[in-house]
């Protein structure tokens, strides 16, 4: 072997181990980069309040029928099949209480379905996975979408593009049966205050695929807002039938086979 062969054999190691160095160091200030950025957006998540309440994989945490509920590819999914046909709505139910609060979630529905996400509701003991309480409603056909809804209780208390306030029901109002102030599917005891918009304009503000709804629940105040639009807006001054705590929970309703998916849900505790 001459000397300038060896001289080119050591210039091509020199130039061998720049690459693989420069190579590892690249490679290197990636996964930097990318931790940077995982890291940033736990800080920002964590610094503006909201904590991931489903961890992607399982419903630890949550409690349903294993029937209707399931966690698949990043998302809840609850779903209805022609052999599965329910009798009553059932409910996938959050562990913990909550009083006040804000959650943030995306949801996607099939447009034969019928769902929503009940908070601040009561446990029944004589239906499984069943909740009595308030609701920000979900549906594929968006006739719904938005509104505020009262499960197994006072019914519709603010339609899509509302905001209302519920009269205060003290003994002398108080009627004998829920069921006697209801009419048309909607509590009586109700005056809207002021319009959030047309019913149908607000419709078009809602996807035929995923969406956000954003729920900020203080003190009577109830506020829900569907990828940003403030869709309805309840001040609830009825201090017999309100409810200041209670469990969250999202249903699947009786009807046609259907599919509902929630990800990315975010709660946070006022």
């Amino acid at each position: 072997m001459n000397s300038t062969s060896t001289l080119s054999q050591s210039i091509f190691c020199q130039m061998l181990m720049v690459l693989l160095v420069s190579g590892n160091l690249f490679s290197c200030r990636e996964k930097q980069i990318k931790t940077t950025k995982e890291q940033t957006v736990t800080l920002a998540s964590e610094q503006n309040g909201f904590k991931h309440i489903f961890d992607g994989s399982s419903l630890t945490n949550w409690k349903g029928n294993s029937t209707y509920w399931r966690a698949e590819n990043g998302t809840i999914i609850g779903e209805i099949t022609p052999e599965t046909l329910l009798k009553a709505n059932t409910f996938l139910i959050y562990k913990d209480e909550l009083n006040d609060f804000e959650l943030k979630t995306e949801f996607r529905i099939s447009e034969s379905g019928n769902s929503g996400i009940n908070y601040r509701s009561e446990l029944l003991d004589t239906i499984p996975y069943a909740l009595r309480g308030y609701q920000a409603d979900i549906d594929g056909k968006q006739r719904y979408t938005g509104q505020n809804y009262e499960e197994r209780k006072r019914t519709t208390l603010a339609y899509r593009g509302e905001k209302v306030a519920i009269s205060s029901q003290d003994n002398a109002e108080k009627p004998a049966s829920l069921q006697t102030n209801i009419k048309n599917n909607a509590w009586q005891s109700r005056v809207v205050t002021a319009s959030l918009g047309h019913i149908d304009s607000l419709r078009n503000k809602i996807n035929s695929d995923w969406n956000e709804a954003h729920l900020i629940i203080k003190g009577n105040r109830l506020q829900h807002y569907i990828n940003g639009v403030l869709m309805s807006d309840v001040t609830d001054n009825d201090t017999i039938n309100r409810k200041a705590s209670g469990f969250l929970g999202m249903q699947v309703h009786v009807g046609p086979p259907m599919k509902v998916e929630y990800r990315n849900i975010r709660l946070k505790n006022l």
